[in-house]
């Protein structure tokens, strides 16, 4: 396996974004239990996204839904999710990839997830590591608050990479 190496960095952003897609699959087969709500920030201009016009044009970047008490048909697949919500009195539905999901976010379980821009992902992975201050500084802050922090950091050094 000269020169070949385990892309570490994709296989975890996509078994997070696998929490994502089992929450909605569980959401859409049983509804919300509880309090439980999610806000999810879509990529508007990614590929695949499928957004009525009038939203697209008056959020051309990214858009925020809430899936809370008033949306339906909501159909989750293994790439995508698909829901009808009330935009100004009128129903519309909204269909999007998870590459798509900028960030996806149950409130009432503290619970948060964000996902960077596959050019931001590339560029994240070639930036040297935040000093470790900065993160238990953040991380100590949220678990104050009583909060779910999920944080992965991948060192881009050469050491344990395939030679």
């Amino acid at each position: 396996m000269t020169g070949e190496s385990i892309d570490y960095e994709s296989l975890v952003r996509s078994a997070l974004r696998g929490v994502a897609r089992a929450a909605l699959a569980r959401a859409a087969e049983s509804g919300l239990p509880g309090d439980h709500h999610f806000y999810i920030a879509i990529r508007t201009g990614a590929p695949g996204v499928v957004v009525p016009k009038r939203l697209r044009d008056k959020f051309p970047n990214e858009m925020t839904i809430v899936l809370q008490h008033q949306f339906r048909d909501l159909e989750v697949t293994g790439d995508r999710f698909a829901v009808t919500l009330s935009f100004g009195g009128r129903s519309e539905r909204i269909s999007a990839p998870f590459a798509a999901v900028a960030s996806f976010a149950d409130p009432s379980a503290q619970f948060a997830l964000r996902f960077e821009k596959p050019e931001e992902e590339a560029e994240a992975a070639e930036a040297a590591p935040a000093p470790a201050q900065e993160k238990e500084d953040g991380a100590e802050s949220a678990a104050k608050e009583g909060g779910t922090v999920v944080a992965v950091d991948f060192g881009r050094g050469k050491r344990g990479r395939g030679r």
